[in-house]
């Protein structure tokens, strides 16, 4: 895998999970000490730069189902009625618009590996709408594999497993049955398709040096500036 990842000009890293696991602030740690390393860092975020007819799923989960719009915090809590949302019929309609946001994550896959970036670092990944399907069926566990083969793995794809309840404390958006729930689908993904690194249930600071001890050891960029060197835990 280092050996691949040495041959390109662009590296590309993913972060899952459940609402609320913490991506964003462990996205913010790794830009920050990559770019305190001399590196180029790019961000793209999944539903504002990815993601088809956002607005319309927004607004028909609102209509159709009585849901919020926006994103909860902790002195605003909403409650969400989409992806968790769950019968035949949705099922149909995810699968389809799972296709097309697929086809999108391709290229934007494929223009990241293209840019002129030493990083780019993707805010959930198509990995996160695969996750709300129903994994126990064979069917949808076909589909997974169709849709994995399509999309371009990143060189490396973090999954942070959450404990719900300290997840939804941070993001209160879903049911906490539904958090468990989309936790356990996570995991179950992660087996299916494998290749993933799975960052277990720490505190704030722990699941920091962990994924940067991890890029630490897995991301060597440019032979003059490799991370493994520039970047201390």
């Amino acid at each position: 895998m280092k050996a691949d990842i040495e041959k390109r000009a662009t590296v590309l890293v993913s972060f899952s999970g459940i609402d609320g696991a913490g991506k964003s602030t462990q996205i913010e740690a790794l830009c920050d000490r990559c770019k305190e390393a001399g590196l180029q860092v790019r961000q793209v975020r999944f539903w504002d730069d990815i993601a088809r007819l956002t607005r319309l799923r927004e607004e028909s989960g609102q209509r159709l189902f009585g849901g919020d719009k926006g994103v909860g915090s902790p002195t605003a809590p909403i409650n969400r009625r989409d992806k968790n949302v769950s019968n035949w019929s949705m099922t149909c309609v995810r699968l389809f618009v799972y296709f097309i946001d697929a086809l999108s994550t391709r290229r934007a896959a494929k223009m990241a590996s293209q840019s002129s970036a030493d990083l780019v670092i993707f805010d959930r990944y198509t990995y996160d709408e695969l996750a709300n399907l129903t994994l126990s069926n064979p069917a949808i566990r076909l589909y997974v594999r169709f849709i994995v083969t399509l999309v371009p793995r990143p060189h490396i794809s973090y999954i942070l497993d959450a404990d719900p309840m300290k997840a939804r404390m941070r993001k209160p958006e879903y049911p906490l049955d539904f958090l468990h729930k989309n936790r356990r689908s996570y995991l179950a993904l992660s087996d299916l398709i494998g290749g993933m690194t799975v960052i277990p249930p720490m505190p704030i600071d722990a699941v920091k040096d962990a994924i940067l001890e991890h890029a630490r050891k897995e991301l060597p960029l440019d032979p003059n500036l490799r991370m493994n060197r520039e970047i201390a835990v």
